[in-house]
Formats: C-alpha cells, structure tokens, sequence
C-alpha cells in the first residue's frame, strides 16, 4: 500500500503519531530531497530506505514504485514540508495508483492552506491556487479567471516574487484586503494585513501563503434599511428564518445580528 504522508512545515514536533508510525513501518520511504528529510527522520529515529522522488524524476521513477507496491510492499510519500501533491510531488503516483486500482492512503496532517485561512480571519468559502506561472502573461490570465469568483483566493509565493505578484493581483483583481502569512509554526511567523492598493510593507523573507478577501458585491437590496431588506424577502413569501437569513447573507454578517436590529426596532 502506498501512504501519503504529510510532513511538519516548521516545527518537527507538528507530526502526528500515526505518521511516525507509519513511516517506522513502511518498506521505502519516497521524499524530495533525501537531506531534508533526513533531519526528520533522525529527529524521530527512523530508519528505512530512502529515495528521491521529486518533479524532476516523477515519471521515470514511477514503473518501479508500481512494481514494488504490486509485489505487496508498503511505501510512504512525503515531501519537504507539508501534504505530498498539494503543489509538491506525487499527483502523478496518485493517478497512476487509481488507473491501476491499487490500495493507498492519506494520512491527514500539518500544511500551509487552513492555518493560513484561520489566521486571516476572512470569510468561507475560499479557493487555493497554490503558485502561480512565472510568466506575467500566463499569471494575468489566471487571475483574470479568478477575479469574479465569490470567494477568498489563497496563492503560495515565494519572497522573490511576492511584490511583483501583488502589483498583479491589484492590476487584475483591483483593490481588496489582503493577508500574508509566513514562516508558519515556525520561530519568525507573523501575520500582516494590507490593502493591494498599498501594497505589501512587511518582512520579505521565507515563504509565504498570501490570501485575498473575496470581492465586495454591489447589492442594491444592502442600499436598504435592515427592515426594508427584511421585508423583501417576507413579500417574496419566506419565512421570518429564511428571510434573516437571506438578509445576513446579503450583507455578509451573522444571522444574530439581524435578529439583533430588528428587535430593537
């Protein structure tokens, strides 16, 4: 069986039981580079047999994986930090163990996405991108993809294109919250918030997870008062509920704090 196995992304201790455990039992542990890794592994005293396995040779290694997994052995994929396949290798191990219907499984654990997510406070739902092309023109037409989705945008970027991804995002997506986090769970990990329009004034050193709020719809009915917006929706033949509902979705605010306004009133 193959076990996909994600790895802390700073901290050494942000690894799960069951990953070690897992890893002290496999036959062949598959990993980026096999230096990185190794600190982990010795940190937890395990000793298996480790092979690269990175973008450059994914494929010319993958009929000798297959073959050991058909002949019953068990192997782990882990990558430099966080979960294989997600912007690291092993989507293509992936696939080719569905196309052949062979057993594998994910172990769940440490990545950059939903700590980012929380740390940001924006709203559900959001969208992970991971990186973006090196090319302006390819990265332009990817944002002008994303630009009406009602959603917050999660992007990976590394510190040497950060300012010139964030000109872009501005000239695509126009002026919105941003948040940038870095160096997750490890010594030097902050936070910051800015606007696109002025642009990132932090730190840039180490790798980050930059999240954009999703884009402020014009909805006429918000021009309303609280208990116009309500009874629009009464008149449309919803429920009390519903209509708060329908209200606070409107305006991107809590049930409650409808509910809270119309009492008053």
């Amino acid at each position: 069986m193959l076990y996909v196995v994600p790895t802390p992304i700073g901290n050494l201790k942000d690894i799960t039981f069951r990953a070690v455990e897992v890893l002290k039992n496999v036959d062949l542990i598959l990993c980026e580079d096999t230096r990185t890794s190794g600190i982990l592994l010795n940190h937890y005293d395990i000793k298996k047999e480790l092979k690269s396995y990175h973008k450059f040779n994914e494929k010319q290694s993958l009929d000798n994986i297959i073959e050991r997994l058909k002949k019953g052995e068990d192997i782990a994929l882990i990558s430099d930090a966080g979960m294989p396949g997600i912007s690291d290798p092993g989507n293509i191990l992936i696939k080719e163990i569905i196309d052949q219907r062979l057993e594998y499984t994910v172990l769940p654990g440490a990545n950059a996405v939903i700590p980012a997510f929380v740390f940001s406070g924006f709203n559900a739902p959001f969208t992970f991108v991971g990186f973006l092309p090196d090319k302006k023109g390819e990265r332009i037409s990817v944002l002008e993809s994303l630009k009406d989705i009602p959603s917050c945008l999660i992007f990976y970027i590394s510190p040497y294109k950060l300012e010139k991804i964030i000109q872009d995002l501005y000239f695509v997506l126009d002026n919105r919250k941003a948040c940038a986090v870095r160096e997750i769970s490890k010594k030097f990990e902050e936070k910051f918030f800015f606007s696109l329009k002025d642009g990132f004034k932090g730190t840039i050193k180490g790798e980050f997870v930059l999240l954009i709020e999703k884009p402020i719809v014009d909805n006429k009915l918000n021009k309303l008062s609280i208990e116009e917006h309500f009874d629009y929706y009464i008149n449309l033949g919803q429920t009390k509920t519903d209509a708060m509902k329908s209200v606070a979705k409107d305006r991107g605010v809590s049930k409650s704090d409808i509910y809270k306004k119309l009492i008053k009133k």
